[in-house]
């Protein structure tokens, strides 16, 4: 079975205020001391967290396991780790994907952050964003680049069902997921055309880096691309979520997906020839209505509700799904996910109670680390 890992971003915040706290360093030193601690450990390596662009944020990778209740509990673990060091700072933890209130970032230092902060100007300065990366296991490049090509269509339902930050510098934007938007000010982010092969694929980003423009092969931003660490397909559409079985559910499609994928490519089916032009629209599509407006539909590319565009990529995974034991956790994610709505839903229904942006963070902070 294929294995998976998710990475996730969350935002450092005060307790109080809910303001961004510039202070990763601070808890990134705290996991380090923690890690020493235990018997058995070297330190640094033992811990799952790193630096973010911004020393507002932190990152954090699950271990890459096969059972999706064991992913959930590696994130709940995980997160509740992230808090605790984060008071040690303090600071608490939010899965939000923007802040809600009025931010300027901090630029982490390091010659990588100085050079991305000279080079991007404010779209590096503002870039201050939480997404969740889904990594799957592929047997090889070729079957990965397979996948790329098979699974574009259907990426933007996934940005939809996340979409967890519809405020940007304490105000409404109007998007369910504005951290895509934001995202794709990005040079090398979004969609992109079917590759074909691996080798076509690494020629692409051979190119891309001899423009100069990107530093490296880590700011190829593309939706989902092949991991230049581990031998997996890497999802990047995805807001982080509020709550913690959001991932999981989106872990199980993604799996899904790849594994569809790569059954289809095994068969010699052709992967569908949409555009990228329309992908874009429909990624623009997610990223406005989250799960509350219309999306375009993965196969016919026109505009259809939220609920059939999620139940399309349901039924175009749920073979897969049977045969990896997901079926039923995903379909009661589903059905709980439109029942009570995403991030995004949440944190506008907590505002129209009648809570100030503040303690809708205070709120948020609290939901991330509830099982």
């Amino acid at each position: 079975m294929r294995s998976v890992g998710v990475e996730e971003e969350l935002l450092l915040v005060d307790a109080g205020s809910g303001a961004p706290l510039a202070v990763s360093g601070a808890v990134l030193a705290a996991a380090e001391r923690s890690a020493w601690q235990r018997p058995g450990t070297h330190g640094r390596r033992d811990h799952e967290f790193e630096e973010e662009l911004q020393k507002e944020q932190l990152e954090f990778a699950t271990k890459p396991v096969t059972e999706m209740g064991e992913l959930q509990e590696e994130i709940v673990r995980i997160r509740r780790e992230a808090a605790r060091h984060a008071a040690s700072a303090g600071a608490v933890v939010a899965a939000v994907a923007t802040s809600l209130l009025p931010v300027k970032p901090s630029l982490n230092v390091g010659r990588r952050y100085r050079w991305l902060g000279e080079q991007f100007g404010l779209t590096a300065q503002e870039q201050l964003t939480c997404g969740c990366h889904v990594h799957v296991s592929v047997a090889s490049d070729d079957e990965g680049v397979a996948v790329l090509d098979r699974i574009r269509p259907w990426l933007a339902v996934l940005t939809a069902m996340s979409a967890n930050s519809p405020f940007w510098q304490g105000e409404d934007s109007g998007y369910g997921s504005y951290r895509s938007r934001v995202w794709n000010r990005w040079p090398s982010a979004g969609p992109v055309d079917i590759f074909g092969s691996a080798d076509r694929y690494h020629e692409q980003i051979r190119a891309m880096l001899d423009t100069g423009v990107l530093r490296d092969e880590g700011m190829v931003y593309f939706d989902a691309r092949l991991s230049a660490t581990y031998p997996t397909v890497e999802v990047r559409v995805a807001d982080v979520c509020l709550d913690v079985t959001t991932p999981v559910l989106l872990a199980a499609l993604i799996r899904g997906l790849v594994e569809t994928a790569a059954r289809a490519w095994q068969d010699g089916q052709p992967p569908a020839r949409i555009g990228t032009g329309l992908l874009r629209l429909a990624s623009w599509r997610a990223g406005r209505s989250g799960l509350d407006g219309p999306l375009l539909h993965p196969e016919t590319m026109r505009e259809t509700s939220a609920e059939d565009a999620v139940e399309a990529l349901y039924q175009h995974v749920r073979q897969a799904l049977e045969d990896h034991g997901d079926d039923e956790r995903v379909r009661e994610g589903i059905a709980h996910l439109h029942e009570r709505g995403n991030g995004a839903r949440t944190q506008r229904r907590l505002h129209a109670d009648g809570h100030d942006l503040a303690s809708v963070v205070t709120r948020c902070a609290e939901m991330t680390v509830k099982p």
